[in-house]
């Protein structure tokens, strides 16, 4: 029986580390990807993931060097890839948008969409030549991938660009049974959303509490995407907490 291998990056924290607890109880073996060795071996231990079935392997995903390091180092390992997952992101701090520095900027768009890209070409590179060929790659769009919150441009924007790359992975990969799906998240309860129990912006420029749920039920999306087979396809799902104020007006 082939081994099922992954690459979940952002893989330290929150969803990330949701979704690789996930995709191991579906037996998959994972190599987790993040910024910070000491936050990696951290999440590794409390996932219990520190044997054979797992890699952690620090790496900045906007250096595309650092990436093709990574894919190396898996492919070494385990032989093949089946399923990327790019989930890792970072947002800029919330005001005005011309008070943003081009460094500010130019860090939103290199772990959020440059990184996204450079995952997914060492994966092409990958899939294609592998045997059985193909496999799946999941982008974390966030529900940003559709509206902006106040104060957001450079999330906002880079999270609109991961849709088209979504698209234009899952076209690309078509004739190479590489399929291409995309996760919009609403309000995971993890340390990036832990303000919201005190009050956040609204667009209306009120504050307001915002409900929250459980990471698992991404992690868990995350898995039934993968466990598809590779002529079956989730383009688009968008998991939310129901109570939050994002259909309609608010």
């Amino acid at each position: 029986m082939t081994i099922k291998t992954a690459i979940v990056t952002g893989a330290g924290t929150g969803v990330g580390k949701a979704i690789v607890k996930a995709l191991l109880g579906q037996g998959f073996k994972v190599a987790m990807v993040g910024r910070r060795q000491e936050v990696l071996d951290a999440a590794a231990k409390e996932l219990d993931a520190t044997g054979s079935d797992t890699l952690v392997l620090p790496a900045d995903i906007g250096d595309p060097a650092a990436v093709a390091g990574v894919f190396d180092q898996v492919k070494a390992r385990w032989g093949r890839l089946d399923l990327l997952v790019n989930n890792a992101g970072i947002g800029a701090p919330a005001i005005p948008l011309e008070e943003l520095s081009a460094e500010q900027w130019l860090g939103v768009v290199a772990a959020n969409l440059n990184g996204a890209f450079f995952c997914t070409q060492q994966a092409f590179k990958i899939m294609k030549a592998q045997s059985p060929r193909g496999g799946r790659i999941i982008n974390n769009g966030s529900i940003s991938a559709t509206t902006p919150r106040p104060h957001s441009a450079p999330y906002t924007a880079t999270k609109h660009a991961i849709t088209g790359l979504t698209k234009s992975t899952a076209l690309d990969g078509r004739p190479f049974d590489i399929a291409c799906g995309q996760i919009d998240i609403g309000n995971a309860a993890t340390e990036m959303t832990r303000k919201m129990a005190t009050g956040v912006l609204q667009a209306n420029g009120s504050t307001a509490v915002e409900a929250t749920m459980d990471a698992k039920h991404v992690g868990d999306a995350v898995a039934y995407m993968a466990s598809l087979p590779l002529d079956a396809n989730v383009l688009t799902m968008t998991v939310m907490a129901t109570q939050m104020p994002f259909v309609g007006r608010g």
